[in-house]
């Protein structure tokens, strides 16, 4: 049963490997289970969503998680994209698990997806939501800078929610010189090490804020290297050689860091991500009792979570 029928003024998107890691890493947050099984990341993340849910009421959310870590599509066009990262390990693959199952209990729809990360499938969400209703404003909880590309109408907003930190368009372009939809274009030159994306070597922030300014993007700045050169930028001359170098890598850098939009035409397991699908339903309060029991929570902290549910309900 859901909350609400009424077509929402905002959407919140919320990605969930932000905060599920954030915790794990922590060292303010200590959960181990009555039989010494960590259980901080678990804890943590039900806590920052409870909290979450209580503070800001929203009629209508989903939740996206990631489980394509070196199995996704962007793996198979670079083998070094993220490869930075490592697998979870056993208890912390347990915990991602019941993280997921964790939403459903609380009345919220979650994905995920082994071919498509968490960005694939909130900018799908998001760009459903806005073709529903061009009116409603898309939040999307996260640190994913990355993210700042879904940005498009001006109530949009990218929300480091631990870190009380709203981001509208107008904050990215402050902060990065380019807007929003820009941004791919951005990663495609300067690169991000975060993931593993290479861009063009010898071409910054500056640079790329320079180009993209004035072509607006990598195919702009391929279809007018002639005038590359007669920017009055340090460097400009021998920018041309340098791009025409490295074009290949520049577009693979930007194909790697762009959102795909459109994962409900390729997987039919999103086949359903419309308005009505995203609004909340109700906790199901006693089914949460068995998966604390399940996990073999702490008393303690079990009454807490229990008690922020029946806040809800």
């Amino acid at each position: 049963m859901t909350t609400t029928n009424k077509q929402p003024d905002i959407v919140y998107l919320v990605d969930a490997s932000i905060y599920i890691f954030q915790s794990h890493f922590s060292l303010y947050v200590e959960c181990q289970s009555t039989e010494c099984t960590e259980l901080s990341a678990l804890y943590g993340f039900t806590q920052f969503l409870l909290q979450f849910l209580r503070r800001v009421n929203p009629t209508h959310l989903a939740v996206a998680h990631d489980e394509s870590l070196f199995c996704g599509f962007r793996h198979e066009l670079s083998s070094d994209y993220k490869s930075n990262r490592e697998l979870p390990d056993e208890n912390l693959a347990m915990q991602l698990q019941a993280c997921t199952e964790f939403c459903g209990l609380l009345g919220l729809l979650s994905f995920s997806s082994r071919v498509y990360e968490a960005d694939d499938i909130i900018g799908t969400m998001a760009q459903t939501v806005r073709q529903e209703n061009e009116g409603c404003a898309v939040h999307i909880l996260s640190r994913d800078k990355d993210l700042a590309q879904l940005l498009v109408s001006e109530g949009d907003c990218l929300w480091d929610y631990s870190g009380n930190r709203k981001r509208f368009s107008g904050d990215i372009f402050d902060e990065y010189g380019v807007r929003p939809g820009q941004f791919t274009d951005y990663l495609g030159l300067v690169g991000d090490a975060v993931d593993c994306i290479s861009g063009v070597p010898g071409v910054g922030p500056v640079k790329a804020r320079a180009l993209l300014s004035e072509f607006d993007s990598i195919e702009g700045i391929y279809s007018n290297l002639d005038a590359v050169g007669k920017l009055s930028l340090r460097g400009a001359a021998r920018l041309p050689e340098l791009l025409l170098e490295h074009r290949e890598t520049a577009e693979l850098s930007k194909l790697l860091a762009t959102i795909v939009c459109d994962v409900t035409d390729k997987d039919e397991k999103f086949s359903n991500l419309g308005l009505q699908s995203l609004a909340r339903g109700q906790p199901d309060l006693q089914a949460l009792e068995i998966f604390l029991a399940q996990y073999n929570f702490p008393a303690r902290d079990s009454e807490r979570i229990l008690s922020l549910a029946h806040q809800l309900g």
